[in-house]
């Protein structure tokens, strides 16, 4: 077992609150960028600047975690997280990216949603299962944007919008997970 009085190979997802403050401030920046606006659809320098604003303010910040966290996420989940977010970035490169040179920022922008979307999928292994019907609502939001290029950006992000902030909240509001069975074998539940 582990200090925490975990066995190595159970799934406990102790930071799913730090992901739902998460999920719910990426959404708040992406409208944000959306009332900014302009050219490129999702002001660039707002999200920009509101997502690193996340990554220093809830991400990084140990004060925020501690209070948010019902302990510490094991190697595993530190991988697959780390990996997550990388596969993220090669992601929106490769499918957003290309569109950059040709000013397409709808397909810029819904390139980074499927990025984003598809991210989640590992992360199911941070956070729980839920993480998968993330990355298909998501993901599935994003694709139909692109399929079909007349139906309004503004729907698909405020689309976008809406699962996040639902599913940052479900997050947030979750439970902490608790021993049920004190024998050699516990389990977890949330109550």
């Amino acid at each position: 077992m582990l200090v925490t009085g975990r066995k190595q190979d159970e799934n406990i997802f102790l930071n799913k609150r730090v992901c739902g403050l998460w999920l719910i401030w990426v959404a708040a920046i992406i409208f944000a960028g959306l009332l900014a606006g302009g050219a490129q659809l999702i002001s660039m320098p707002v999200f920009s600047l509101g997502y690193m604003a996340g990554v220093f303010g809830i991400l990084i910040n140990k004060k925020l975690n501690h209070r948010l966290s019902y302990g510490p996420p094991t190697p595993m989940q530190n991988r697959l997280t780390l990996i997550s977010i990388v596969l993220m970035f090669i992601l929106m490169v490769l499918i957003g990216g290309p569109n950059f040179g040709n000013g397409n920022y709808r397909l810029v922008w819904l390139g980074a949603f499927l990025a984003i979307g598809l991210h989640f999928i590992p992360m199911a292994w941070v956070h729980g299962r839920s993480m998968i019907f993330l990355a298909i609502l998501l993901s599935t939001n994003a694709l139909y944007g692109m399929l079909y290029p007349n139906y309004s950006f503004h729907t698909l992000v405020y689309t976008d919008l809406a699962i996040k902030l639902i599913w940052g909240a479900a997050l947030l509001l979750s439970s902490r997970p608790t021993e049920v069975n004190q024998s050699n074998n516990p389990t977890i539940t949330t109550k």
